[in-house]
């Protein structure tokens, strides 16, 4: 019997019934994820579109705490139009492992005095009135025992917050713009600025152990969707979120084309790594980027970024994916290394679909193990690994009924290494 036969017979014998649309799994009925000898995976619908008046829910963000709480956020949509519409930041909270999960709240009250940003309105992408909040990144403080969380409004101000309770109350916001994007002016005038998505990091080791570092891309705003063209860097705090600077810039339009979106994980060895979604075609006669992930280290996790490089394990279908550490030999007990990354998997086409997991035990040079999450339409994703060695993705799951792609869910996925390492 395989993994899915076995996850289905149990949920039958139990009467759960996981599916899109439910809040809620029966605790009684799953097995403890970690610990389990054989390979185990559970999925269950956190945020449905249609929750609390939005049309959908997208920009997935997850962390688990040192306490082990599962904070899952997002931007809540009131129309599937674009991304400058009317937008909210929502979060919920799972103190059990994703089995069962708080109420819905909005965690985000933008100033009365907000001004929508210029480039939007001259493209017309965005109504007069409508306040958009976006890119919303947490952080995870070892040290401090505390959750930083960065936001964007209007994707012209940037804003900072935090949490000492593990995200049941958090701080009033500061803006923190000028300190951390100003500087950015000299070498790129931005007029579009967003901080992530999905999660940042802590060093946890190295030379600068504490840093805390949060990808960021930048736009003149003057190209499409005003996000285009792009440029793409980091800013990061060595006092716990008491002050945030710029990092060098890694990468900027045109080599390779818009890039934007990037994830980041620390390696074993303590240099940072970027992975970087970008929009080059692969059309080598105009010395094009190739259609795969662009790469690139530092030594500090902010500055002297190293050329880029393109992994040709994972295709780029100009779409947000997520990483994390699960592992590293002598930590926890591990005995060896093990990094995963989620995307679309989609070598042929810039379809979002197929999102799936691959894992590294070479710290990104390979990716010799891949599970597909779900086959169909799916995109957006951030990924969590808690100290026991249970992995979780959040990530946008099928399309509202219509709709070419606009989730209908954001789904959390629930795993271990057994199961992604388990032979189909």
């Amino acid at each position: 019997m395989n993994t899915k036969d076995l996850y289905m017979k149990r949920n039958a014998v139990c009467g759960v019934a996981l599916m899109i649309g439910a809040s809620v799994i029966g605790a009684a009925c799953l097995p403890s994820v970690a610990r389990a000898a054989e390979p185990a995976l559970e999925q269950v619908a956190v945020f449905n579109a249609g929750d609390d008046g939005y049309a959908q829910h997208r920009i997935p963000g997850l962390v688990v705490t040192d306490k082990g709480t599962l904070l899952a956020y997002c931007e809540a949509r009131r129309s599937m139009k674009s991304d400058w519409c009317a937008i909210d930041v929502y979060l919920r909270r799972s103190t059990d492992g994703g089995r069962t999960w708080s109420t819905a709240a909005k965690i985000v009250t933008p100033p009365a005095d907000v001004q929508q940003n210029a480039v939007a309105l001259a493209q017309h992408l965005a109504r007069p009135g409508e306040v958009t909040v976006n890119n919303p990144v947490a952080i995870v403080d070892h040290d401090a025992g505390v959750v930083h969380f960065l936001y964007c409004i209007e994707y012209a101000r940037c804003y900072y917050m935090r949490s000492t309770d593990d995200g049941v109350t958090w701080s009033d916001p500061v803006d923190i713009t000028d300190s951390a994007f100003g500087p950015f002016r000299g070498d790129y005038d931005w007029k579009v600025i967003a901080t992530g998505p999905a999660h940042g990091i802590q060093l946890t080791h190295g030379d600068h152990k504490g840093r805390l570092v949060v990808p960021i891309w930048m736009s003149t705003g003057t190209g499409g969707h005003a996000h285009r063209p792009s440029a793409v860097s980091v800013i990061y705090s060595d006092d716990h979120g008491g002050t945030w600077r710029r990092g060098d810039i890694v990468v900027a339009h045109p080599q390779p084309i818009n890039p934007s979106e990037t994830v980041v994980v620390q390696l074993a060895d303590g240099r940072v790594m970027l992975n970087i979604r970008h929009e080059g075609s692969g059309d080598t006669g105009a010395k094009d980027a190739p259609r795969y992930r662009a790469v690139s280290i530092s030594d500090d996790g902010a500055t002297n970024w190293s050329a880029i490089r393109y992994d040709p394990a994972l295709p780029e279908p100009i779409c947000m994916g997520s990483i994390a550490r699960v592992t590293r030999a002598g930590v926890n007990g591990a005995d060896r290394n093990a990094i995963v990354f989620v995307q679309p998997h989609n070598p042929t086409g810039r379809e979002r679909r197929n999102v799936s997991v691959k894992v590294s035990y070479d710290e990104g040079a390979t990716w010799p193990v891949m599970r597909t999450l779900e086959p169909g339409i799916s995109g957006y994703s951030d990924v969590a690994a808690a100290p026991d060695g249970t992995i979780y993705v959040l990530y946008e799951r099928g399309a509202v009924a219509g709709s070419h792609y606009n989730p209908a869910t954001l789904t959390l996925a629930r795993f271990n290494l057994a199961w992604l390492n388990e032979k189909q």
